[in-house]
């Protein structure tokens, strides 16, 4: 696997205490912004003093830890404050389809950011003031949308085939996805983008990458010292026009036989693909609901402590692609999303975080997201198809989970 890495020989790494910043993405100074903000904590980032572009492949996780180790272990780090996110820290995004090679970690050169009422920046390289905001953000105007690779009618169809596969006994469960594109009247700046997002959808997590930005629900690995947690998220209804509706709608969501067993794929993977890593492992015998604005999921939270000392990175690629984005068995689901999407997912549904110099560090699921490129922007919608699975409904769905990005562009 050839890398392509644009770094200096050595990095100079400092982290210094510093007084409560207030709004993490309010400090941003330019629009290519990298971020990971968790009901206003987090971390935030500008500037570049290394990238990495990694192509396809299934050791691409490996190669990522294993080359982010040597740069670490060669900078030259004074952090006083020792606490995950400090020092020098990887922003990254990965392709969802492992033969994708869009895949790309940024070490940022200013690094500002805030958890347990500890807050700190950290600088790699020059010392010019790092907080000044020559770049004010503007909101999108002028916006056009446009259907993506399918139109609904089409989508439905490869639904319809998924459940004709699905029953035949081919697989038990696959996640089919659909875009949209826009195009704004000026380059479209994540900022904006960020903060609708995290005011909006402060319990999930809001994330900005090489132009990847969105809010997650899903925690894909968190790993603090040995200690790892994980959150579950399969099976979807949206919310209730009232309290009672709502009520009902959670209600039927937690006895649904689709949605449950749907939720069982993901859930079972994930303590296949974590058990082998770890001495300790808890996973809830049934889910639990988690609510949303705008949805309501089922959630299985899971904790345990790894065996061994191993990046986050180690975790996420025991971990990716689990069934709540791709399906089971995962290579039938990945071959049969290949043949119906009819488009190259990119980023949407692959990884998405941050490891510091420790291995520490928070991955999601790339959900609720937009690829951002100049003026167009690209979104994304998945849902997972198994035996019952309605078209009509599952379209349904869909149009619900683009809305928090639609939202977030057009204000």
């Amino acid at each position: 696997m050839k890398l392509a890495v644009t770094a200096p020989e050595r990095l100079s790494v400092r982290t210094v205490p510093v007084p409560d910043p207030g709004d993490l993405i309010a400090r941003l100074p330019h629009p290519s912004a990298l971020a990971w903000i968790h009901r206003g904590e987090g971390i935030a980032g500008w500037g570049e003093a290394a990238r990495i572009h990694l192509p396809g492949g299934p050791g691409r996780f490996t190669a990522a830890a294993r080359l982010l180790r040597e740069m670490f272990a060669a900078a030259t780090i004074d952090d006083p404050v020792g606490v995950p996110g400090t020092g020098p820290v990887a922003f990254g995004s990965f392709g969802f389809d492992p033969k994708s090679p869009d895949s790309t970690l940024i070490i940022p050169r200013r690094i500002l950011g805030r958890r347990n009422g500890t807050a700190w920046l950290t600088t790699i390289g020059g010392d010019t003031d790092p907080l000044t905001l020559p770049n004010p953000p503007q909101p999108p105007t002028g916006l056009r949308w446009h259907d993506g690779a399918l139109p609904e009618h089409a989508w439905k169809q490869a639904v319809a085939t998924a459940v004709h596969c699905i029953r035949d006994g081919h697989l038990g469960k696959v996640v089919l996805a659909r875009d949209l594109t826009v195009r704004a009247a000026a380059p479209i700046d994540a900022r904006v983008l960020l903060h609708r997002l995290a005011a909006r959808f402060p319990a999930c997590y809001t994330f900005s990458c090489a132009g990847l930005v969105g809010a997650t629900p899903e925690l894909l690995i968190r790993r603090t010292g040995d200690d790892i947690e994980s959150l579950v998220l399969a099976g979807t209804t949206a919310r209730g026009t009232d309290p009672a509706d709502d009520r009902d709608r959670a209600a039927r969501l937690f006895a649904s036989a689709k949605d449950r067993e749907e939720h069982r794929y993901a859930a079972d993977m994930v303590r296949d693909a974590l058990a082998p890593l770890c001495a300790d492992l808890t996973v809830p015998a049934e889910p639990e609901l988690l609510t949303l604005p705008n949805l309501t999921h089922l959630a299985s939270p899971v904790r345990g402590r790894l065996a061994a000392d191993r990046s986050v990175l180690d975790v996420v690629a025991a971990l990716h692609p689990t069934p709540a984005v791709c399906g089971t068995p995962t290579g039938t689901a990945m071959d049969l999303i290949r043949e119906l999407e009819g488009m190259d997912r990119g980023r949407y549904a692959g990884p998405v975080g941050w490891v510091d110099a420790r291995g520490d560090g928070e991955w999601g699921i790339a959900l609720r997201c937009a690829e951002i490129d100049g003026t167009r922007a690209r979104l994304f919608a998945g849902c997972g198809i198994v035996a019952d699975s309605d078209p009509g409904a599952e379209l349904a769905e869909a149009r619900t989970k683009f809305r928090p990005m639609q939202d977030a562009l057009s204000g």
